[in-house]
């Protein structure tokens, strides 16, 4: 990483943060990195915090695919997507400096709403009934009327993501070298009227899914973008992709996704 030498650093702008972020700067400066105060101008942007930290930092930041992204805990514990402990800071440095680190690259998902506003995700994308009342959407693969879906919602999750929400739904834990999207059910009504499949779905990366909101007065839902929600009224519907932007993280050898699985579950 000898080319990589400009470094921008994001938390959370409270004193008791800057208090704790301030010897990363001092050893940054140390090693002859040049801190930036303009994430555009960065190559190496550091997460400081946890993992909702690390996910604003990516979308704050542009989810930019041209620059590492590195994830420092100031938790205690690390977490999938900390490498660092804000204790444990030479450790990182020494990494680097010796070409220790390794590059993850994780999938992101682009959402497309009513074919005008888009975002990407890198966790995942969830959609919920904004009032108390059964949500319901017809689910196209592709150009395929898969089903038509009644409940509180339906999350879409990249393979990180899929350790998260979609997990605590009951969704598989699915590998981020597989480029893909999985589908998970919020509360799906299923009886002898309506039916779903049941189950978790996982799309390939070549895959259109469209989510269409049937107007029965429903039509105003809550959407998750990772860790933000955002309301847009009068939705008709949703078109989700695999991302062309591939988010490249920092790890240490013997870290591998797996590895935080078992640490993080078992």
């Amino acid at each position: 990483m000898p080319d990589r030498r400009n470094i921008y650093f994001y938390h959370a702008p409270d004193k008791e943060m800057m208090e704790k972020a301030e010897p990363l700067y001092k050893l940054a400066e140390k090693y002859d990195f040049n801190i930036v105060k303009d994430f555009r101008t960065a190559n190496i942007i550091v997460s400081v915090g946890g993992d909702g930290t690390f996910l604003q930092t990516v979308r704050k930041t542009g989810f930019r695919d041209d620059c590492l992204y590195a994830g420092i805990s100031t938790t205690g514990s690390l977490n999938m997507y900390c490498d660092f402990h804000l204790e444990d800071t030479e450790k990182m440095i020494e990494a680097i400096a010796n070409f220790q680190i390794e590059v993850r690259r994780y999938p992101t998902i682009e959402v497309a709403v009513d074919d005008e506003t888009s975002f990407i995700c890198l966790n995942e994308f969830s959609v919920r009934s904004g009032i108390i009342k059964a949500f319901v959407m017809d689910i196209f693969i592709d150009d395929l009327h898969f089903e038509t879906f009644r409940g509180d919602g339906m999350i879409v999750a990249t393979p990180t993501g899929s350790t998260a929400y979609n997990k605590s739904v009951n969704g598989a834990v699915v590998d981020p070298l597989l480029p893909c999207m999985q589908v998970s059910e919020l509360a799906s009504v299923n009886n002898n009227h309506y039916r779903t499949l049941g189950s978790s779905f996982i799309l390939s990366g070549d895959r259109k899914l469209t989510l269409k909101v049937v107007q029965d007065g429903n039509d105003y839902p809550i959407m998750g973008m990772d860790n933000e929600a955002l309301s847009i009224q009068h939705v008709e519907k949703f078109d989700v992709k695999l991302s062309n932007k591939v988010i490249k993280t920092v790890k240490l050898k013997d870290n591998s996704f797996w590895e935080k699985v078992k640490r993080t579950f078992l």
